[in-house]
């Protein structure tokens, strides 16, 4: 590949006007391409399989290889989204084609909260991904009341009835905003946008859900 690019450079170099031989589509994938061969290079010398920013798309460079683990599909190909369920209505809070770790999305979604409404929740309903220590630490700071299991030891007295059923509940709460998903898609027609372009990336910037018509 690298004397095929160094075949192209030379006789682009021959030609005075040689910014009118290419058309800018053609310019764009030979310098994706570049940096493909500079990866691959990058890869092969330290011996290492991945590499930050990996392109695997010459026409979609800012595709990025996300690994999900689910059956079936262990990679998958798109963007990340960060959502959260607000007083009934589901907020796209990120949007991103990097493979980010998405607890990071906790502390800017409590404090898009406060900037909306005033003031910062009460309880906040997260999967056990966003519960790391800084982000529980970030949310007692706050006063902000959280499910999940404690860290450490479990503690030897037993909860009472009345502590575990409001944790189920809570708990039960927390699985509305996985069915978002679904209701975006066949409802809303979210489903119809399969465009992948970097440009398009702000589509879904301020995208709202409703929980039912009347919402």
């Amino acid at each position: 590949m690298t004397r095929n690019l160094n075949s192209i450079d030379n006789l682009l170099s021959l030609n005075s006007a040689s910014e009118s031989l290419l058309t800018k589509k053609q310019r764009e994938h030979l310098k994706v391409i570049k940096s493909i061969l500079q990866q691959q290079e990058e890869m092969f010398k330290t011996g290492k399989h991945s590499i930050f920013n990996r392109i695997v798309n010459i026409h979609q460079p800012h595709v990025r290889p996300i690994v999900r683990g689910k059956v079936g599909s262990n990679v998958e190909f798109g963007a990340k989204i960060g959502v959260s369920l607000q007083k009934c209505y589901a907020k796209i809070d990120t949007l991103s084609w990097d493979a980010y770790n998405e607890s990071t999305d906790l502390k800017k979604q409590v404090e898009t909260y406060k900037k909306i409404h005033g003031y910062y929740p009460e309880l906040v309903l997260a999967d056990k991904i966003y519960l790391t220590r800084e982000n529980r630490a970030f949310m007692k700071d706050k006063n902000i009341r959280f499910t999940g299991k404690p860290l450490g030891r479990p503690p030897k007295e037993e909860k009472s009835v009345q502590v575990k059923r409001k944790e189920r509940q809570e708990a039960a709460q927390r699985n509305q905003i996985e069915g978002k998903f679904g209701q975006g898609k066949n409802k809303y027609g979210l489903n119809n946008i399969r465009a992948k372009l970097q440009k398009n990336i702000g589509i879904l910037d301020c995208y709202y859900i409703p929980c039912d018509e009347s919402g």
